[in-house]
């Protein structure tokens, strides 16, 4: 179950740690570096990237090799794996970011800590926030990290072909059907996702109608009668072993997803982090309600 919440990116994955920051941390634009600077920023060389996302999209934009730390979980691409982990759901070790001496500091604001990146600012480090709430975002935070890095060209290379991928997706399924969407974020308890949340993006591309839309939360606990009374017609789940084992739906015929064996599993990193790879989560997540209409 940790990996699921820590594979949440975007204000969702760290659901037990508070996602606004104080007023004291401000985010970063290369704009504004450069505005307060007076003078052209100067590219990143030594980068902490503090999730697994930014890792994602600084090796997207050709920035990779200048990583030196992250934090847990930073998996993908595969020579991440290779790279110092000096955090993670618990914290940053503030020591090791002093003895490395980055130049830039990518942080996340909705799953590190907030005292944590306090103190970084504090000691005088270069920190910018990639925190992207929605599918457009990433592409926005591509760009960002191209001109703090030097990589401007392929950055927004890689953005402009998100963001096509991304409209033509939209286009091809907002005329189809809705389909009632049940989101089984994890079992024990029942959790889903509501509006607000990422995982909400992916579900209103696919022209899906989320049956937990209007919860108090994003990220609601609720009851399997709760799932019962929404006549969803299709399960989405993670293939994390304790989540897809967690419930026995077979046991709830009456519900049209199970009725109708509209359950389906996917990759947990491609439905839950915001990164480029979101497109290959959003086309998965389309391929299934599609089964369901038929």
């Amino acid at each position: 179950m940790l990996r699921l919440f820590v594979s949440l990116s975007m204000a969702f994955t760290l659901i037990i740690l508070p996602s606004v920051l104080s007023t004291a941390f401000a985010t970063v634009s290369a704009n504004e570096l450069l505005v307060n600077g007076a003078e052209p920023v100067v590219p990143a060389k030594r980068i902490i990237a503090l999730s697994p996302q930014s890792v994602e999209m600084l090796y997207a934009i050709g920035a990779g090799d200048a990583i030196v730390a992250t934090t847990d979980y930073a998996d993908y691409p595969e020579q991440a794996k290779n790279i110092p982990s000096i955090g993670g759901y618990y914290g940053v070790q503030i020591e090791r970011v002093i003895e490395l001496n980055p130049d830039l500091v990518v942080v996340w604001q909705s799953g590190n800590k907030m005292e944590d990146i306090k103190q970084l600012q504090d000691l005088g480090f270069k920190v910018v926030n990639s925190d992207p709430k929605t599918l457009a975002d990433v592409a926005s935070d591509l760009e960002l990290l191209g001109q703090l890095t030097g990589h401007e060209a392929i950055a927004n290379k890689v953005a402009a072909n998100y963001r096509q991928q991304l409209a033509d997706i939209k286009s091809q399924n907002q005329a189809k059907p809705a389909v009632k969407v049940f989101y089984q974020l994890w079992s024990t308890p029942v959790m889903t996702v509501a509006k607000g949340s990422w995982i909400q993006n992916l579900i209103e591309v696919c022209h899906g109608e989320n049956v937990f839309y209007d919860a108090a939360s994003e990220y609601p606990q609720i009851s399997i009668e709760n799932v019962l009374l929404t006549g969803a017609e299709v399960i989405l789940q993670s293939q994390d072993e304790g989540n897809v084992l967690g419930i026995n739906w077979a046991d709830w015929p009456e519900l049209p997803a199970v009725k109708n064996q509209h359950i389906y599993q996917f990759d947990a990193d491609l439905l839950h982090r915001a990164t480029p790879r979101a497109i290959l989560g959003v086309n998965a997540v389309c391929e299934a309600l599609d089964k369901v209409r038929g």
